[in-house]
């Protein structure tokens, strides 16, 4: 489990295709790293599997190869990095698994003032989960939705995440990975189950 708060970015130093998926090593600043441990790349959880003194590795099989664009990076690209959230943690984002639900694109990007708008596009498969004033994960960034279109979502970037993280680089056209508050998914799962509904009458009675 993950916050959204991204720690620092990372560059991909090495890139290894292989027949079952790819390997990625990347640069970073984290002390302490250990073999199997959870690090959100870009939004999508990937586990160490050799580290060393400023790097470390991870492979992505071929379903997240799919899923993301992670397929695509190259060397010299950035990606955000989070490690997992400690059970004695802050919850300062909100609760992002790093299981990423699809890819937008980016419509727009705006400066005002100090701050920054973002306009994404949203599969229509998503939209459903978010809402104006809701939490999405952008890139295992923990945002709040401004404006919610049908098709499309805007959120406000403060100095602080517009430098900490790789929307500083992010121009129209790019991919981002979306992650959809999880709790929305949960309400949906259990309204299809008549789960209320069987409350409710056994309230009844």
């Amino acid at each position: 489990m993950f916050t959204g708060i991204v720690e620092e970015t990372g560059e991909v130093l090495a890139v290894a295709d292989e027949p079952e998926g790819r390997r990625l090593r990347l640069g970073t600043s984290f002390e302490g790293l250990t073999q199997g441990q959870s690090i959100s790349v870009s939004g999508a959880c990937l586990t160490v599997e050799t580290h060393g003194e400023g790097w470390f590795e991870v492979f992505l099989a071929t379903e997240t190869v799919d899923r993301t664009y992670l397929g695509g990076v190259g060397e010299g690209d950035r990606v955000n990095l989070e490690r997992a959230l400690p059970a004695e943690g802050r919850l300062d984002g909100h609760f992002v698994q790093g299981h990423v639900d699809g890819t937008g694109e980016v419509l727009g990007v705006e400066q005002v003032g100090d701050d920054w708008f973002f306009e994404f596009s949203l599969p229509e498969d998503q939209a459903k989960y978010v809402v104006e004033k809701g939490s999405i994960s952008v890139d295992g960034i923990s945002l709040t939705v401004a404006d919610r279109q049908a098709d499309a979502f805007t959120v406000a970037i403060i100095p602080e995440t517009y430098e900490m993280t790789t929307l500083s680089e992010k121009t129209v056209g790019d991919a981002v990975h979306l992650e959809v508050d999880v709790v929305a998914k949960y309400v949906e799962n259990i309204l299809d189950a008549g789960m209320v509904e069987r409350l409710a009458g056994g309230l009844e009675q």
